[in-house]
Order: C-alpha cells, then structure tokens, then sequence
C-alpha cells in the first residue's frame, strides 16, 4: 500500500453556478469578502487593523483633526471611533486633548510613533494589494482601479477622486 502526499488527498474546489460567476457584482461581493479577511489576517501581526491604518492616514493628511471630523471624514460611527482611538493612544500612535474653547469636542494628532508605525502600515498595505492583484500587470490594475473608480463616483462617493495631483491628474483619496 502507497501513501497519498496531502496535496493528492485534497478534494477539488467545488464550482459556483455559472449564473453567479457570471455577475460582475456577484464576483465584486466575494472578491471584497476575500480582500478584506486577506487584510483582516495580515494586519492581526500589528495589533492593529486596517481601521486603525485609516484614521492614522486621516490624521497624516492633515484634512481632519477632531474626532467628529475623523468620523465624518471615513464614515465610521463617532463611538466606535472613539473605541479605535483609545486603541491607537494607549499604544502612543495619537494623543488627544480638549479644545479649550469647547470642553466637549477633542483634538487629535499623530504622535513620532503613530508616524513610524503609519509609514509599517503603508509598506504592508502594498504588499497585500500586490499579493491581491498578482495575476494582473501594470497595464490591467491601472484600468481595473480606473473603473473601479467610476464606479465609486455613483455608488460610493466617499471613495470616488476629489484631490487633483500635481500632475494634474485626479487622484482618490488613500484607502
């Protein structure tokens, strides 16, 4: 009697219905669920998430610097918000202090260690879109990002190109 190696052992990938494959918004959906549990797993090795990565962004951008504004600006809920931020202060990534003239409302800004950590998180945001987008060449992500773009200008406007580079090239916002 012969042994099987594991990779002999291992069943086929069952195939979905033609029906759905075919549906450019059914392969949107999976692809979406497989590229953010891909982040979700890589991002587990910082302690952090990439929710964390994107308020350290917000904050690096200089285009938000109260948490109402940070919430606004990604669209988080303003108490989970303040749930990541106490996150990303207890790890020394932000610091957070009143506005003296409105005791309610709480300034935030990117300390020497959030920035460090930001420029991590930056090098492993591309690593996982060029493991993601490996099958594709230059040419092809160019064009899948330029009409995944389109797409954001009607259906997710948050995402959709509102900064004009200076090659005067529209450019999106940074994930």
């Amino acid at each position: 009697m012969t042994a099987t190696s594991p990779q002999a052992q291992t069943r086929p990938v069952p195939q979905l219905p033609e029906e759905l494959v075919a549906s450019a918004t059914f392969l949107l959906k999976r692809l979406g669920f497989a590229a953010k549990e891909r982040s979700m797993n890589a991002y587990e090795g910082t302690g952090l998430h990439p929710y964390h990565h994107a308020i350290l962004l917000v904050l690096d951008e200089g285009s938000a610097e109260t948490q109402g504004s940070i919430a606004d600006a990604l669209g988080y809920d303003r108490g989970q918000l303040v749930g990541l931020l106490d996150e990303l202060e207890e790890q020394g990534l932000i610091e957070r202090r009143r506005d003296p003239d409105d005791r309610r409302r709480h300034f935030v800004r990117l300390t020497s260690d959030g920035k460090r950590t930001l420029k991590k998180l930056r090098a492993l945001s591309k690593e996982i879109e060029d493991e993601f987008l490996d099958p594709l060449g230059e040419k092809e992500r160019a064009t899948l990002h330029t009409l995944l773009l389109r797409l954001a200008e009607k259906h997710e406007p948050r995402c959709a190109p509102s900064v004009q580079g200076s090659s005067g090239v529209l450019l999106p916002p940074t994930p």
